[in-house]
């Protein structure tokens, strides 16, 4: 069951949260949105208040000039500075002015300014002097300027030809000539300041209602998001959590017709056919493990029985060879033996007979000795007592098995050569399986040499502390490549039909591999084949369980 993932800070869980996500984006959207929206409404507002703001200056200058025009006409001086000293006290406005057609200041409500002459270029006369002449008549954009005081407040300027009308130039009290189209401009200064505040006002209830409004769609989308998206996620995620954990048929709430809630379903069916499948290869497992014992437990009593009749079918070829062998010394001793019953039965044992008996006596006991030794190695290589592991020379293993094919080496025609190590420890092992296997090799890299050869029987430590080797090396016909791979599979043989069931090697890695070591085989065809037997010094405890004339080994490790 896998381990489950230790819980993630809130900050990983809100980037790696899908509601998280949708509210994120909806909430820039709805900013942008708003945001626009705002700035277009209070754009429109103020260009709204602005525009009744110039109507309404206008409207003031136009009463101003109507005024003017009705005290100018009967010359009454002061009742025209009375009226726009009036006008000016008002509220919100700032300054009135008027200016003849040089420039020159001849009525201001600021008594400092009277009589001043001022630049044409300044903003009060730039309307008019735009095109470097007077224009007979301004359009509206142009007659209004909006400028900053010396207190930083804002201030609306109206600028208002004041023309020469026929009521004016025919009267008797002027004597402006008819030509003359401008006699002066009337200046009107109105304080913005009033519109500025409700201008302010206005942008902070927009800001305030846009903010409130972005709030209150976000809250619902976020009850909206948690309630269609968030949960059903969740659930989800729970429910993949709980499978991962082993909670097979684990299901969750299905609360919606919706795609999620086709997702949920999807899920709880997911769920319950992995449940049954589950199930179903527990049942399977279970009924294969028990036909896995059984086959086991057939196998190892058919590796048993194979590897008792390997052995008997190694002994069955030693005894050949050793018959072979033992036929020598006996021809030898039946000959003398013949030999000294003539000569006691001619009763021609003189004294120079009796030493050639002595002779022919030395040389049966050399031969009854040689075949004592022939068998008594036979016996201990095919003994069927249980094994017995004990501290063994590997270099007597290798003579003994030297001994047993000597004969057959000199008829093959094959030349010996023998490298034992001197330094070699004490090795815990089963000598005659060791020599079993060492045999099984010989024997075969000696049936690989049909025309005769060479054969290297190698002992040697190495550098790996605990580790020996023995190494069979022949210059033979060599391996396939393509059978290499296989080479100790039971049953696999290159020998001719008659020479070979394919079992010797099969059981000689069951034997190596019985006392923790390995063989390792290299070979090229024409050229020759290596076996490497690798063995623990120390190997680890073995159990003999003796079963009749065979006897298993197993390693507890």
């Amino acid at each position: 069951m896998p381990e489950i993932e230790p819980t993630r800070g809130w900050w990983s869980q809100l980037t790696r949260s899908l509601s998280a996500k949708l509210i994120t984006l909806l909430l820039a959207s709805m900013v942008a949105i708003f945001a626009l929206l705002g700035y277009l409404n209070i754009r429109l507002h103020r260009q709204h208040l602005e525009a009744a703001t110039l109507t309404s200056a206008e409207r003031v200058s136009d009463v101003i000039k109507r005024n003017a025009t009705y005290y100018m006409l009967r010359n009454d001086r002061e009742g025209l500075y009375h009226m726009i000293q009036t006008i000016a006290d008002e509220p919100g406005m700032v300054k009135v002015r008027i200016f003849d057609q040089d420039g020159r200041i001849s009525y201001s409500t600021d008594p400092q300014e009277v009589s001043h002459v001022v630049d044409k270029g300044a903003e009060a006369c730039y309307g008019c002097h735009a095109q470097s002449q007077p224009l007979v008549r301004l359009d509206r954009p142009d007659r209004f300027r909006i400028y900053r005081n010396g207190g930083g407040k804002r201030v609306l300027g109206i600028i208002t030809p004041i023309e020469n009308q026929p009521s004016c130039h025919n009267a008797a009290c002027h004597a402006h000539p008819a030509g003359q189209q401008i006699l002066g401009v009337l200046d009107t200064n109105l304080s913005l300041a009033k519109a500025d505040a409700q201008l302010a006002e206005g942008n902070t209830r927009t800001l305030a209602y846009t903010v409130a409004a972005m709030l209150m769609v976000a809250w619902l989308s976020w009850l909206v998001i948690v309630r269609m998206v968030g949960k059903p996620i969740h659930a989800l995620t729970r429910g993949t959590m709980r499978l991962s954990q082993g909670d097979l048929g684990y299901q969750i709430e299905v609360s919606s017709q919706d795609e999620v809630g086709d997702l949920a379903q999807s899920f709880n069916d997911m769920s319950l056919q992995l449940r049954a499948a589950n199930e179903e290869i527990v049942a399977w497992a279970r009924t294969l493990e028990d036909r896995v014992e059984e086959k086991t437990r057939e196998l190892k009593n058919a590796h048993d029985h194979v590897l008792h009749v390997e052995k008997m079918a190694s002994v069955g070829k030693l005894a050949a060879v050793v018959a072979h062998e033992i036929n020598n010394p006996l021809a030898g001793i039946l000959t003398y033996a013949k030999l000294l019953k003539k000569w006691l039965d001619r009763g021609e044992m003189d004294k120079g007979r009796q030493q050639e008996a002595a002779q022919c006596l030395d040389l049966i006991a050399g031969e009854s000795r040689r075949c004592g030794d022939i068998v008594k190695n036979l016996l201990t290589f095919s003994r069927t007592a249980p094994l017995n592991v004990a501290s063994t020379e590997l270099n007597a293993v290798v003579d003994r098995c030297v001994r047993l094919v000597q004969h057959q080496l000199e008829m093959n025609g094959i030349e010996l050569q023998l490298d034992l190590a001197g330094d070699l420890p004490m090795v815990q092992c089963d000598a005659a399986q060791i020599e079993q296997v060492v045999l099984a090799l010989v024997m075969n890299a000696i049936d690989a040499m049909p025309r005769g050869g060479n054969l290297w029987l190698r002992t040697r430590m190495l550098p790996l502390p605990g580790k020996v080797q023995i190494e069979v090396r022949d210059d033979g016909t060599g391996i396939s490549p393509d059978i290499l791979p296989r080479l100790f599979e039971p049953f696999l043989t290159t020998k001719e039909s008659g020479h070979g069931v394919g079992l010797g090697l099969a059981v000689s890695r069951g034997i190596v591999e019985r006392h923790s070591g390995t063989i390792e085989v290299q070979s090229e065809l024409g050229k020759g084949t290596t076996f490497t037997v690798t063995l623990p010094v120390n190997a680890p405890q073995i159990v003999v369980v003796n079963q009749g004339e065979g006897a298993v080994t197993t390693n507890v490790r």
